[in-house]
C-alpha cells in the first residue's frame, strides 16, 4: 500500500512538472524554435526518453502514458534500449505541439506504393502531405492501344503510408485532366480503406477543369490508407470466386483459354436447360463494378439447394448459364484501366475493323477463346457487364443500331429493361448512350456482335464509379455490396425474358404498357 501510494504521488509530481514545462514550452515556441529543436534532441537516446514522456502532454494536455522513474532514464539510456521513439510517432508529436502552440509545423513525408495486384500510380512528390497540394501523384499509361491509337488511363489504386493519423492530409492527382475521360471527374468521389474490406467516399473530392487536376482531403484515422477509383477486385479475390464456383455441386469450372500472361480464362457452367444465357464481366479490367456484380450473380445462382430460391431452381432447368466473371485477367492484375496486357481494348476485337483483325490468339486470345466456345455451343440471351465513368446511374445500352434490329429485338429489349428496373430500383431505363442509327451499329463491339450473330437479346450493362443517383448514398456511393445486389437481381429480368426468346409468336404485339420499349436519352457527368 506505501509503496502504491508514493507512485501515486510521484505520478502526481511528474505530471505537475509536464504541465509547467508545456506552458514555458508553448510560450517560448513562439519564436518558432523549440520544433526545430525537439526534432534534434528526438533522435538522441536521451532526447526521445525525454519525448517518450513529455511529448504527448505537450502535444495532447495531458499525460496518460505509463511513467518512468526519472532514475530509469539514465539506465535505459545507457543501455540503449526500449526508449528510442520511430520517426513517425516523433514526427506526428512534434507536429501537433507545433500546431498546438501556433508555431511552424515540420512536413510530413509519406510513401507511396502501387505494387501489389491491381495497384496504379507514379509517385510525383510526396515530402509533404499538408501543403497545398499535398502528396502529388499521377495515374499510369495503360499500354498503347494500337486500333485506338492512344493510351489509356483512368483508374488508379495505391496506399499512402506516413506519420498523418489525425492530421488533415491533401492528394492531388496532377494529371487527371488527361485521362482518357477528363469529363468523368466533376461529382466523382475517391473511395479509400484502412481494411481494404470497407471502402468509403472521401466526400472532400474535387475537380479543377482549370489545373486538370483530382484532388481530396482527408484527415486518416490511421497511418495507413488505401485509396483507388472504385473498390478494386483483386485476381486473388477472383481465385476465391472460382473455387467457390467450383466447389458447388450446382456448377462446373472451365479453364477455356489463357491470357497472354498466361493467367486462366474461366468460364463457370450452371444448369442443364435448352436456352444458352452468357453474361461475361470486366472487359475492361478497370471497372471492378463488373465482377464485383458477378459475385453477386454466382452466389444467388449457386445457392447450396437447401437455401436455393424456387425462382433459381426454375431457370436452372430452363437455362444452361455460361458466365465469365473476369475476360481481363491480365490488365486487372497490371492495374489497367480498359486494356490487356498488349494494350488490346477487348471491347473492340469482336470483329475486323477495315485492314484490323479480330480477334486474334495473338493480341486478344481472350475474346478468341470466348466466342469459339460461344459459336459451339450457341447463344439465346447476352449480357456483357461494364462500368462507365461518366454516368451516375445504371443502365442498359442496346441493340438499336444493329441490324437486324426490330420489333422483335425492340420487344425483348423493352421487356428486359423494364422488368430489371423493377427488380431492382438501382436499375433505370430512361438514361443511357445515345443510341446507334438502325444500322450504324460498330460490331465489333462485343454485344453488337452477337446481337447480329445470333440474332439474340444482346444487351450492354454498365454501373457507375460515382454515387448512384437513382438511390443517392453519398458516404459509400455505389458500393460493393449494391453491385453484388444489382447482379442478384440479373435473375429477374431473364426469367421474364425467358417466354419470349425464341418464341415464334409477335409477343410484341401483346406487351403490357409497363414493358414498353423506352428509347432512352443520352445521359450526363452530373445526371
Amino acid at each position: 500500500h506505501s509503496s502504491r501510494s508514493c507512485a501515486k504521488d510521484t505520478r502526481r509530481k511528474q505530471a505537475i512538472i509536464l504541465s509547467i514545462v508545456g506552458a514555458v514550452v508553448r510560450r517560448l515556441n513562439t519564436g518558432g524554435f523549440i520544433v526545430p529543436l525537439l526534432t534534434v534532441v528526438a533522435g538522441s537516446t536521451l532526447g526521445s526518453a525525454f519525448v517518450h514522456k513529455a511529448l504527448p502532454t505537450l502535444a495532447f494536455g495531458h499525460y496518460s502514458a505509463p511513467p518512468l522513474g526519472w532514475g530509469d532514464i539514465h539506465t535505459r539510456t545507457r543501455t540503449h534500449a526500449r526508449l528510442t521513439l520511430d520517426s513517425s510517432r516523433t514526427l506526428r508529436l512534434a507536429t501537433n505541439l507545433a500546431r498546438m502552440s501556433g508555431g511552424g509545423a515540420p512536413p510530413i513525408p509519406v510513401t507511396i506504393s502501387s505494387m501489389f495486384d491491381g495497384g496504379n500510380i507514379e509517385c510525383v512528390d510526396a515530402t509533404d502531405c499538408t501543403s497545398a497540394l499535398g502528396v502529388q501523384v499521377k495515374v499510369r499509361d495503360d499500354p498503347y492501344t494500337e486500333l485506338e491509337k492512344k493510351n489509356h488511363k483512368q483508374w488508379f489504386y495505391f496506399r499512402a503510408a506516413g506519420a498523418f493519423k489525425g492530421v488533415q492530409s491533401q492528394f492531388t492527382i496532377v494529371n487527371a485532366g488527361k485521362t482518357s475521360y477528363p469529363e468523368a471527374w466533376p461529382e466523382s468521389t475517391v473511395v479509400y480503406s484502412y481494411d481494404r474490406l470497407t471502402w468509403k467516399r472521401c466526400l472532400a473530392t474535387s475537380w479543377s477543369e482549370e489545373t486538370g487536376r483530382l484532388a481530396w482531403s482527408l484527415t486518416p484515422e490511421a497511418d495507413l490508407v488505401w485509396f483507388a477509383y472504385f473498390a478494386p477486385y483483386s485476381m486473388e479475390q477472383h481465385n476465391d470466386l472460382i473455387a467457390a464456383c467450383a466447389s458447388s455441386p450446382t456448377a462446373t469450372v472451365e479453364e477455356i483459354g489463357q491470357s497472354l500472361d498466361g493467367r486462366p480464362l474461366d468460364l463457370v457452367i450452371a444448369g442443364t436447360g435448352a436456352l444458352k444465357c452468357w453474361v461475361i464481366h470486366r472487359q475492361h479490367p478497370g471497372e471492378t463494378q463488373a465482377e464485383w456484380y458477378a459475385q453477386g450473380l454466382l452466389e444467388r445462382l449457386l445457392a447450396p439447394a437447401h437455401e436455393r430460391e424456387g425462382l433459381v431452381s426454375s431457370l436452372l432447368q430452363q437455362f444452361t448459364f455460361y458466365i465469365i466473371p473476369n475476360m481481363c485477367p491480365d490488365g486487372s492484375f497490371r492495374g489497367h484501366l480498359r486494356t490487356n496486357a498488349l494494350g488490346t481494348n477487348l471491347n473492340r476485337e469482336w470483329a475486323d475493323t477495315g485492314d484490323y483483325k479480330a480477334p486474334t490468339l495473338v493480341r486478344s486470345p481472350e475474346v478468341y477463346h470466348t466466342l469459339a466456345r460461344m459459336d459451339k455451343e450457341g447463344c439465346d440471351m447476352f449480357v456483357d457487364v461494364h462500368g462507365d465513368e461518366t454516368l451516375p446511374y445504371n443502365f442498359i445500352s442496346g441493340m438499336e443500331g444493329v441490324p437486324k434490329w426490330g420489333p422483335r429485338l425492340q420487344g425483348l429489349q423493352g421487356l428486359f429493361t423494364a422488368s430489371y428496373a423493377r427488380a431492382n430500383s438501382d436499375m433505370q431505363v430512361a438514361k443511357s448512350y445515345d443510341p446507334d442509327e438502325p444500322g450504324k451499329a460498330n460490331l465489333a463491339i462485343c454485344s453488337n456482335q452477337i446481337a447480329a450473330r445470333y440474332d439474340c437479346l444482346a444487351v450492354t450493362l454498365e454501373q457507375p464509379y460515382k454515387n448512384c443517383i437513382s438511390n443517392s448514398e453519398p458516404i459509400y456511393g455505389w458500393s460493393p455490396q449494391r453491385c453484388k445486389k444489382l447482379g442478384a437481381s440479373l435473375l429477374e429480368a431473364v426469367a421474364h425474358a425467358a417466354p419470349h426468346l425464341r418464341t415464334a409468336e409477335p409477343f410484341w404485339d401483346t406487351l403490357p404498357p409497363v414493358d414498353a420499349y423506352v428509347r432512352p436519352s443520352e445521359g450526363t457527368a452530373t445526371g
